[in-house]
C-alpha cells in the first residue's frame, strides 16, 4: 500500500530541459536548478531543443523565446502538437501583452520576464511540478518506509536510513512509481544529464545497496526480468 502524506514536493529525481542561448544566464539557471536537486540538460537553440524533446523524457521545460535557428514559440507549438503535456515556463525579455498572450495561447503554463529572481523561478517550477503530479506537499510511504523529499530523508519508523545522494534519487524514482514497473533505462535517463556517466551497471549497484538497507522496512524492490524494477509493500 502506498500512502501519500502532506509534505511531499516533487522536485528531486525530476529532469528539466533548459533552452536558453544566453551563456551567462544559462549557466546561472543551470547551477540553481542543479543545486535545487534537479537533473538538467541545457540546449542553446530551437533545433537542439526539439531534438532533445523528441529523444529524452523531461518533467518540465524552461524555454526562451528568442532562440537561434528556431523560435521558442515554434518549439512550444510543435511540442503541443505532438500531444506533450509537460509543464513549460517561458523565459523572455519580450514584455508586451501581445507576446504574453501569444506564448500562453501556444501552450505555455507560465511566463517569467527577464531579468527574474532565481528563487522565483524555482518556486514557480516546483508549483507547476506539484500540479502536474497531482500532489501538494507530502511524503510517500510504502510499508514502514517513508521518504520526505523536503528534508531529503528516508526513514523506517523512527530510524533514518543512511543513503547516498544517488541512492536517495533511485529510491524516490521507485517510490514515485510504487506499484508499477520502472524500466532500468528510465532510471538511467532520470539520473543522467548529458555530461554524466551513469549507466545500467551503476543502477544495479544502487538497487543492490537499497535492497540491503530496506530489509525489515516492509517495502521490497523486485526485479522483473526484461521489464525493470517494482517497489511494493511486502506481503
Amino acid at each position: 500500500m502506498v500512502r501519500v502524506c502532506p509534505r511531499y514536493c516533487p522536485c528531486h529525481s525530476m529532469k528539466i530541459l533548459l533552452v536558453e542561448d544566453d551563456s551567462t544566464l544559462g549557466e546561472a539557471v543551470m547551477l540553481a536548478i542543479r543545486q535545487a536537486g534537479f537533473t538538467v540538460d541545457w540546449t542553446r537553440d530551437g533545433v537542439q531543443a526539439e531534438h532533445a524533446l523528441s529523444g529524452f523524457l523531461y518533467d518540465a521545460v524552461l524555454l526562451d523565446l528568442g532562440l537561434p535557428r528556431r523560435e521558442g514559440i515554434e518549439v512550444l507549438r510543435n511540442l503541443r502538437k505532438r500531444g506533450a503535456t509537460l509543464p513549460v515556463i517561458v523565459l523572455t525579455a519580450r514584455d508586451s501583452i501581445e507576446d504574453r498572450v501569444r506564448g500562453l495561447d501556444a501552450g505555455a503554463d507560465d511566463y517569467l520576464l527577464k531579468p527574474f529572481s532565481l528563487e522565483e523561478l524555482l518556486a514557480r517550477l516546483r508549483a507547476l511540478l506539484r500540479r502536474a503530479h497531482g500532489v501538494a506537499n507530502s511524503t510517500v510511504s510504502v510499508g514502514r518506509l517513508c521518504f520526505d523529499s523536503v528534508r531529503r530523508e528516508a526513514s523506517v519508523g523512527e530510524t533514518r536510513l543512511a543513503l547516498s545522494a544517488r541512492e536517495l534519487e533511485v529510491l524516490e524514482i521507485l517510490l514515485n512509481h510504487a506499484g508499477r514497473v520502472t524500466a532500468k533505462e528510465a532510471i538511467v535517463d532520470r539520473l543522467a544529464g548529458w555530461d554524466d556517466g551513469v549507466g545500467e551497471n551503476a543502477v544495479e549497484v544502487y538497487i543492490h545497496r537499497l535492497r540491503r538497507k530496506l530489509e525489515g522496512s516492509g517495502a521490497a524492490i523486485r526485479t522483473l526480468r526484461g521489464l525493470g524494477y517494482l517497489l511494493e509493500a511486502e506481503r
